[in-house]
């Protein structure tokens, strides 16, 4: 079978060779237009005067508008529609769209967006959680509680007790590819869109808002991303939505894409948290009770605030078993660029809440970290897989896969029932009934040697005045699942040619991370045939409609099973027809192969002979994910499917007199499940580490006291580079299956290993521990000079 091989991604012959498209490589028609915007120079006040006419008279300056000339309502809000694409009398943050200039170069539209002369009575910005606080700014009434046991007693009659906050950074997605978009009016009224985005359906839907047309009327197409990270869920909405705005008013084609400063400015962030605890323990460290206060700086306007803090909250625990806690969540609005999805969507900052208390836990009683978090995990337990027809290999033609997999009926959903007795269960109450974190932290700490090396780390220490050496070894258990629980579906569009050949379309999108080489994987194995038979053509709401982000981890859970439906049924025509022929049941798909009871026919001599018998050889895939609730009200249900598990360990060394750090090395193992694709998936841990890493180190944004973002460039803003990586960088896949019934067993893992990251920083935090005998209460991000105050503090 195709699944499960190692191979290469699909298109990185073109990644190397600079061959492979992206929309600002797109040819565009003679006559397109350029645009761009004219942004706020203050964070917050009231437009009282715009002077345009310099922009007008600007050289090759076709148009210039505002919110006043836009036709229709135009807003940009993937959740709550309070994001007008251009200014509406007030700006909200330092880089809002005010102004938007329509030119005949993008140079052009550049040069003159700078003459924009507009008058604003500047008011007294709010840009921090406590600003928003002591404003009482924030995006629902009061705070949000989920609750499990009795913390406040848990708390009183806990033998040991400690209370202590984080501050966690934002973080800049830094794409390669920036922002882009490319508008072409079509006849009637239409309009074709080619837009860098995760999420082709939302854009669909908000430029069909925007120019007064219905969704048909209105076809996205994304071939490719130059990366996204989360960054392309809702930021690409302004570009699209002006770009056919402008494309609409002049009758030409129109093009976008924001300069790598721009983008910064203009473009939400990982939001900032603030994390308070209050937790009780035993003399081992086993937490009794816990209570969180997560303060998550929001922005401007709600984005997808409240499903980020949401996830924040759900995973509080991280791999941690609480049997009395109490997480409480602020989301604070506040005047900066509306922080939006980013990688983990939440998760990560949650997780290092507990992943900070475990730390400050084993320095208040002097034990290994390690020790101290494994005293707290959940028990492992481990159900057996269910026979299912995406298993075996060669394939038959009639797989034993249950309805909901298949886009059949399912029963209504409703709350899990209570787990049965031995049972652990989140803060949110969802059974964990497939954890392996106890195993898979065996068996990493085994192999990376870690108990001797933290015994050699604490010999060198002692004779080290000035260079101290660190070593953590963290876990993650992360949901897999959209928490808006409609997300959870995806859609599908196979055609068989006569030639054999195999033509797939699905509604995720491809940003780099393998996954539409994963899903032809899919569509290959469940025909039998070589992975070149199958050609996967761009994302295109014209074929498969009403998508959901490709995000959440869940593109090759969601996508890989609608294309799977979509084959198995082609497949069964095709199966019915030759049984019909060659009067036998026993048929099978494999090697390029049909096999007939007696007889053997290629794939494409069967296809051959299905068309001719007038079969239909095309067919739409349909899946939604089993066997998930979720109350975000009261805090209770079954969100995620499944969870995705690993642990990294990581060994550090600071500089006591600088802060200066770096990481030595690190080992991770990784929970995939049964891999689609081995190398992919090993690409995307070790990509997602570093990513995770660089948040919590290297990565810092800076606002002065007027809102200006300082950190808006390559030059002052600093991500992880290549001599960044551990020079000793080891990944290993954990080979056991997923006992939830996913796509052949495999696993999400585009977000799960970014939180392997926190192993870097708990490491830093370990080697200021050997500086003296306070806590040093290291701070996120873990920059020189936040690892330089920690020294100072542990040595006070």
């Amino acid at each position: 079978m195709s699944v499960s091989r190692p191979l290469p991604h699909d298109a990185a012959r073109l990644h190397v060779t600079g061959a492979a498209r992206y929309v600002d490589d797109i040819p565009v028609p003679q006559g397109t237009l350029h645009l761009a915007f004219g942004l706020s120079t203050v964070a917050r006040g009231r437009i009282t005067a715009m002077d345009l006419d310099p922009v007008r008279q600007a050289p090759g300056v076709v148009a210039v508008l505002t919110s006043e000339d836009l036709p229709f309502e135009a807003d940009c809000s993937p959740s709550n529609h309070d994001e007008p694409l251009l200014a509406q009398g007030a700006v909200h943050y330092l880089g809002q769209p005010v102004f938007l200039v329509i030119a005949t170069s993008h140079l052009a539209a550049r040069r003159a967006a700078r003459l924009g002369q507009v008058e604003i009575e500047a008011e007294p910005p709010v840009l921090t959680i406590e600003d928003a606080l002591a404003a009482g700014a924030r995006f629902e009434d009061g705070p949000r509680v989920y609750a499990k046991g009795d913390p406040s007693a848990g708390l009183a009659r806990a033998p040991h007790r400690l209370s202590g906050c984080i501050h966690i950074g934002g973080q800049e997605h830094f794409y390669l590819e920036g922002q882009a978009a490319l508008a072409l009016p079509q006849d009637d009224g239409a309009m074709a869109v080619h837009s860098s985005t995760q999420h082709p359906t939302e854009i669909q839907h908000k430029v069909a808002h925007a120019i007064g047309r219905p969704m048909h009327a209105v076809r996205v197409e994304t071939r490719r991303m130059g990366g996204g990270f989360g960054g392309k869920e809702s930021q690409g909405n302004a570009l699209a939505i002006a770009c056919a705005v402008a494309a609409r008013h002049t009758g030409r084609p129109c093009k976008m894409r924001y300069d790598r400063d721009d983008d910064m400015i203009v473009t939400g962030k990982r939001h900032d948290f603030r994390i308070d605890y209050d937790v009780g323990f035993d003399d081992a460290g086993r937490i009794a009770a816990l209570t969180f206060t997560q303060y998550a700086r929001c922005g401007w306007s709600m984005d997808l605030s409240l499903p980020v803090a949401d996830r924040a909250m759900l995973h509080a625990d991280n791999a941690y078993h609480l049997e009395h806690v109490s997480i409480t969540s602020h989301r604070l609005r506040t005047s900066t660029q509306s922080a939006t999805a980013f990688r983990g969507f939440g998760g990560p900052q949650g997780m290092m809440g507990i992943e900070k208390v475990m730390d400050h836990i084993a320095h208040a009683r002097g034990l290994d970290p390690l020790a101290v978090r494994r005293a707290n995990y959940y028990a492992d337990h481990r159900s057996a897989p269910a026979e299912t027809g995406n298993d075996s290999a060669p394939v038959t033609a009639t797989p034993a896969e249950d309805n909901a997999s298949r886009g059949g009926p399912v029963a209504p959903a409703k709350a899990p029932p209570a787990p049965p007795d031995g049972v652990q269960t989140t803060p949110y109450h969802q059974a964990v009934t497939d954890c392996v974190i106890n195993a898979l932290t065996d068996r990493l700490a085994a192999g990376c040697d870690y108990t001797a090396r933290r015994a050699a780390i604490a010999d060198w220490n002692a004779g080290q005045p000035v260079l101290k050496r660190g070593i953590a070894l963290t876990p993650v258990k992360f949901g897999i699942s959209f928490t808006l629980t409609h997300l959870n579906q995806a859609g599908a569009l196979v055609h068989i040619y006569q030639d054999g050949s195999i033509h797939l379309n699905h509604g995720g999108t491809e940003m780099g991370q393998g996954l539409f080489q994963k899903v032809a994987q899919v569509a290959a194995s469940r025909f039998g045939v070589p992975l070149e038979a199958v050609k996967i053509t761009a994302t295109d709401t014209g074929k498969v409609p009403n998508t959901s982000a490709t995000a959440a981890s869940s593109g090759s859970d969601l996508n890989g099973m609608a294309v799977q439906n979509a084959c198995d049924e082609l497949r069964e025509r095709i199966r019915a027809h030759l049984a019909e022929r060659f009067q036998t049941t026993d048929i099978t798909f494999a090697g390029g192969k049909v096999r007939a009871g007696g007889e053997e026919i290629t794939f494409a001599e069967a296809a051959a002979s299905a068309y001719q018998a007038r079969i239909s050889l095309s067919a739409t895939g349909f899946y939604k994910t089993p066997d998930i609730e979720w109350d975000r009200i009261r805090g209770q249900g079954r969100p995620f499917f499944y969870f995705a598990y690993g642990a990294a360990c990581t060994e550090v060394v600071i500089d006591t007199l600088t802060g200066e750090n770096r990481i030595l090395r690190t080992d991770i193992l990784h929970d995939a499940g049964a891999s689609l694709n081995p190398a992919i998936d090993i690409g995307q841990i070790e990509g997602g580490y570093v990513q995770g890493a660089g948040w919590l180190t290297t990565e810092e944004l800076v606002w002065d006291d007027k809102g200006a973002l300082k950190t808006h460039a390559p030059s002052t803003y600093k991500i992880p580079a290549c001599s960044d990586r551990p020079p000793v960088f080891n990944v290993a896949l954990w080979d056991q299956p997923n006992p939830a019934q996913t796509i052949y067993r495999s696993k999400a893992v585009g977000e799960p290993p970014l939180m392997l990251g926190i192993s870097a920083f708990m490491a830093l935090s370990d080697a200021v521990a050997a500086c003296g005998p306070a806590y040093g209460d290291l701070q996120a991000p873990a920059t020189a000079e936040a690892v330089l105050a920690a020294v100072r503090r542990a040595r006070a």
